[in-house]
């Protein structure tokens, strides 16, 4: 979209978010139900690593990657074809968000390693045949919102100076704010990962990413009064999002720590591997007490990730914001249900239900309460 650079800083942000909020009433249906849905995983990392390479902006990725879902929901594409859409796609949506400068070419595309891999080279007549089939599969309209369209404006007041960290006052409110958006940020890319959350609005994702950033740090208010009018979202449309983030955020921890063990525990293979021990050692160790033998594997290295506290909910359902827990204001009520509609707080609801799948990476545990206080241990700011 052609937004000035930092719009959510300027007179006319309200405007701009609400027009932006108008525009996602109007987005098309997905129903989940490409044949190769499967692969659908693989190709967001892919764009989202090319995207990367190219310093694309976080908006021009997601489009990319919202564009991709919803060609791959209409049409049954091959696995050697798939590389292709999902590069035009990217090129697509850069050309949308970004300045022509900053946009791929298609030299830079065919050096890519997995175009050399696929044994693939794009060339111009192919990319502009599948732009304009993409073009006309959207009605030739890309402006088609995505939570990074409005995590920056409801990141600018995320944090606040009255804000408390574990009930302390916070000493440094610019460090704090940076830790927000690096969390805010990692929440943004977990919903570009998983197709389930196409079935809530974008800025109620955004939303949920800043709300979850703001547990993860242990600030309170959980969701304060400003947050809850400027997104226009009550905490009880936010339960069902940020439970699948908090998930997903979980499962990151215990890959890493697993990983971390593992690698710990190599280098204590490598670093203290005993020798070989000599005659007069073996003699010795036949005498050795027997209970020494038995709990010589007790006696071993123990990596403290082991040990660590599995990120859950450890609050009480009571929930400690600053307002009551209710829906939107009347002026701001939807008819879309928890997980039948796409959630939206406007005052109209979309008109296309969508088909709610169960989530294809992990269980969706209603009873994991994010009303309260997150126990997980994060490298927070000092105070």
């Amino acid at each position: 979209m052609e937004l000035e650079a930092q719009w959510w800083t300027g007179q006319l942000a309200a405007d701009i978010h609400q027009a932006l909020r108008y525009k996602e009433l109007k987005l098309p249906s997905y129903k989940g139900q490409s044949p190769q849905l499967h692969l659908r995983r693989y190709f967001a990392d892919l764009i989202a690593i090319v995207s990367n390479r190219f310093r694309l902006c976080p908006a021009a990725r997601h489009l990319a990657v919202y564009l991709l879902d919803l060609f791959m929901d209409r049409y049954d594409i091959s696995t050697q074809q798939l590389h292709v859409v999902a590069l035009s796609c990217l090129l697509l949506a850069s050309k949308f968000e970004e300045k022509e400068d900053s946009v791929p070419k298609l030299e830079q595309l065919n050096s890519l390693g997995c175009m050399t891999n696929m044994n693939l080279v794009l060339t111009k007549q192919n990319l502009l045949h599948m732009e304009l089939l993409l073009l006309e599969t959207f009605q030739w309209n890309l402006c088609l919102p995505t939570a990074a369209h409005f995590i920056d404006y409801y990141l600018s007041i995320a944090v606040h100076e009255t804000d408390l960290h574990d009930g302390w006052p916070m000493v440094c409110l610019e460090k704090t704010k940076l830790y927000m958006a690096k969390y805010a940020d990692y929440f943004l890319e977990v919903s570009l990962q998983d197709h389930e959350f196409l079935n809530y609005a974008p800025s109620l994702v955004a939303t949920a990413c800043v709300a979850s950033s703001r547990i993860i740090l242990r600030l309170s208010p959980t969701w304060p009064t400003r947050l809850h009018h400027l997104t226009a979202y009550s905490w009880d449309f936010l339960v069902p999002c940020i439970e699948r983030l908090l998930i997903a955020h979980d499962n990151d921890v215990k890959e890493a720590n697993k990983q971390k063990g593992q690698q710990t525990q190599s280098a204590q293979h490598a670093v203290f591997q005993p020798p070989a021990p000599s005659a007069q050692q073996a003699n010795a160790q036949q005498h050795v007490p027997q209970y020494l033998q038995a709990h010589q594997s007790s006696l071993q290295y123990h990596h403290p990730a082991s040990q660590q506290q599995s990120c859950q909910q450890i609050l009480s359902s009571t929930h400690t914001a600053s307002y009551p827990l209710q829906t939107c204001p009347a002026a701001l009520q939807t008819s879309a249900q928890a997980r039948g509609h796409v959630q939206t707080g406007a005052a109209m609801s979309l008109a296309v239900p969508l088909e709610v799948k169960p989530c294809i990476s992990v269980s969706y545990n209603r009873t994991y309460q994010v009303n309260g206080r997150y126990s997980c241990i994060t490298p927070c700011f000092e105070r």
